[in-house]
């Protein structure tokens, strides 16, 4: 048996900086990883995705390049196979840069294999028993597969294997209209390939405000996406090469024939080969972690960081779990997962960036609200990019001032949110944006502008 200070399972985004925090305090640790180093965010998910985004946008934008004046002789096309290894270079050099620093780590033993607890305080490793006073846990999520008579006889891709493709699907067919989903929706659509979302809920990404929905909706439609949403009876069978989803929308029945069937319904946690059990650590009905506003497990001394604790479901999420636990215990600062404030973003093109309540959310607490929407059509940097799709909003509170939420749908959404944010973590009211001196001309400098028109919410 070899014992450490610390042992950290899985090596996302929370689980390096931790170990490097802990050995900067002089504890000896090990970190594990029996896959891929990076986790979710590096391999299959952020940085292989953003990447595809990318080329997409470059495809998007030479197709109108005569709307600003630039000609292209002959037909714009995509290298699927560049594509991917583009992505896979960028990617890869994430992952093997991570790895790489682990490794040369001084107090840190990097273990390749797949970990189970033996005890609350002991973990096999392969053939090697562990020992450490404090464990902790960040192992990540996975896709989820949902109950749809007959998907056990045809071959489907998830947002993994979707990162294995080099070849342009003729007909993509996607079963959950949700983040995941648009945004494959998105990146295929502009490849060249003919998309379907298919939506069991009445509205595409329904956790958002309606409006939100209808314009994303809105833009991938003009894009030549089909949506349908609303859809009950899934099911799905092979037909020689094609696979088939069958429906019924609208009280009528419907086949949407495809080559390839993505599925991007939700995760689940890779808790379930763990031995949890065996060390005590109380999981939910679903499988995540149960942990407390500090992270700690039902279990004193382990911890659950990232994807697995159900806490977030984000890359940032789990970093700034790992950045809770290190406040915690290495520099005193008693920081909670209660004290931040949801943020998050959307990649289709224009991103969605959003921040605090969702105004649905508002109008549910009841408390008098003010609120001040904007149009991309009238933000000046937009027009002049030829991105005016979308829209600004922001709500607050009519008393305190204070600022409860914000949807930026639009060019430069995902970065033009976190001057908002950074005002809401400072506790300011919203009379600080709105006597700010912004740069012009930006997206940024319509926020205090749209602040002027404020509004009771009905």
């Amino acid at each position: 048996m070899t014992r450490y200070d610390a042992i950290i399972i899985g090596t996302g985004q929370a689980g390096p900086s931790l170990a490097g925090r802990l050995v900067e305090a002089g504890k000896s640790v090990s970190i594990i990883e029996r896959k891929s180093f990076g986790g979710t965010c590096v391999n299959t998910g952020c940085v292989p995705t953003k990447a595809l985004v990318a080329s997409a946008y470059a495809a998007h934008i030479a197709r109108r390049a005569a709307e600003f004046g630039i000609t292209i002789d002959g037909k714009v096309g995509v290298d699927m196979k560049a594509v991917k290894a583009r992505k896979d270079a960028i990617s890869g050099a994430s992952r093997r840069g991570l790895e790489d620093w682990l490794r040369h780590l001084a107090g840190c033993t990097v273990y390749d294999a797949h970990a189970r607890f033996v005890t609350p305080r002991q973990v096999l490793v392969g053939d090697q028993l562990l020992e450490a006073e404090q464990i902790f846990i960040n192992v990540g999520g996975r896709a989820s597969a949902p109950q749809i008579s007959g998907l056990d006889q045809v071959d489907y891709l998830t947002n993994s294997s979707m990162m294995e493709i080099d070849v342009l699907p003729r007909h993509l067919v996607i079963i959950g209209g949700s983040y995941i989903g648009l945004e494959f929706a998105q990146i295929y659509r502009r490849f060249g390939s003919e998309v379907t979302v298919i939506e069991l809920a009445p509205r595409l990404i329904a956790r958002e405000d309606e409006d939100v929905s209808a314009a994303v909706t809105d833009i991938l439609r003009d894009e030549g996406i089909d949506v349908r949403v609303d859809a009950k009876g899934l099911a799905v069978a092979r037909d020689g090469a094609d696979v088939v989803v069958s429906l019924t929308r609208d009280g009528g029945s419907h086949k949407v024939r495809g080559s390839h069937l993505l599925l991007a319904v939700g995760r689940r946690p890779n808790t379930d080969d763990l031995g949890l059990d065996k060390a005590g650590v109380a999981v939910d009905e679903r499988g995540y972690v149960v942990v407390d506003d500090q992270l700690r497990t039902s279990v004193p001394g382990i911890w659950a960081l990232g994807d697995c604790n159900g806490k977030g479901a984000f890359t940032h999420t789990s970093y700034n779990d790992g950045e809770i636990v290190i406040a915690n215990l290495l520099e005193n600062d008693p920081r909670r997962v209660s004290d931040r404030i949801t943020a998050y973003a959307l990649y289709v093109d224009p991103p969605l960036g959003r921040a605090g309540m969702t105004e649905g959310e508002i109008r549910k607490s009841g408390r008098k609200a003010l609120i001040a929407k904007r149009p991309m059509t009238r933000v000046g940097r937009a027009v002049e990019k030829g991105e005016t799709q979308g829209f600004m909003k922001i709500a607050v509170d009519a008393e305190s001032g204070a600022i409860l939420g914000a949807a930026i749908l639009g060019t430069g959404g995902d970065e033009v949110i976190h001057s908002i944010l950074d005002v809401m973590y400072a506790k300011a009211p919203w009379t600080v944006i709105r006597r700010a001196m912004h740069i012009h001309p930006t997206v940024s400098e319509l926020v205090p502008t749209m602040l002027s028109d404020l509004r009771p919410m009905d």
